[in-house]
């Protein structure tokens, strides 16, 4: 079933660099195919990258990943929802929410739908840590700069190379799993 090249259906052209790093080792080339998307509102990424992938005639073989971070004390929100909240309250808003907060546990997950002449296959990567008390690191992008991984070195997302984020994020695993499958 090797796949020697996939499309990558997304309009944020950092997840296509992130995702093209991971699936080279296994041979796979990622091309980005621009996508601009008006996401349905669902608590599963799952759901809402399969709709999307829906949103997409072409026939070769094409993925979408839907992301998002879920903090523990506010009921796994954002989660599904994380761009939009991103986008309005931005990572200082969610530290100015988050002040005086013990618990600060939360997961990155990822969803990836995956289309073929085989048909649609899902793959998920979730990873969990927690959120820093302050913005830290300048790599990345999203919540990265706020996200502490647990099997990090107490590095948020935003302070780590690429590499080193690219071996435990949500979305590489996500991605590892997708590749494992397609060259299986």
């Amino acid at each position: 079933m090797t796949k020697s090249k996939i499309w990558f259906a997304t309009g944020n052209k950092h997840k296509v660099v992130e995702a093209a790093t991971v699936l080279a080792p296994y041979g796979i080339k990622l091309e980005h195919y621009p996508l601009e998307r008006v996401e349905i509102q669902a608590d599963d990424p799952a759901d809402i990258a399969a709709y999307s992938l829906q949103q997409v005639s072409d026939s070769r073989p094409l993925c979408v990943e839907d992301a998002g971070v879920s903090i523990d004390r506010w009921g796994n929100f954002p989660g599904p929802y994380s761009s939009y909240v991103l986008e309005r309250l931005g990572n200082s808003g969610i530290l100015k929410l988050m002040q005086g907060e013990q618990n600060r546990k939360a997961h990155y997950v990822s969803a990836i739908a995956y289309r073929d002449e085989s048909g649609v296959h899902i793959f998920h990567g979730t990873v969990d840590g927690e959120i820093a008390q302050s913005i830290r690191g300048t790599n990345g992008f999203g919540y990265d700069p706020i996200f502490i991984p647990a099997e990090g070195d107490g590095q948020t997302f935003g302070e780590m190379p690429s590499e080193e984020k690219n071996k435990i994020s949500h979305r590489a695993r996500a991605f590892c799993a997708l590749a494992e499958w397609l060259t299986k």
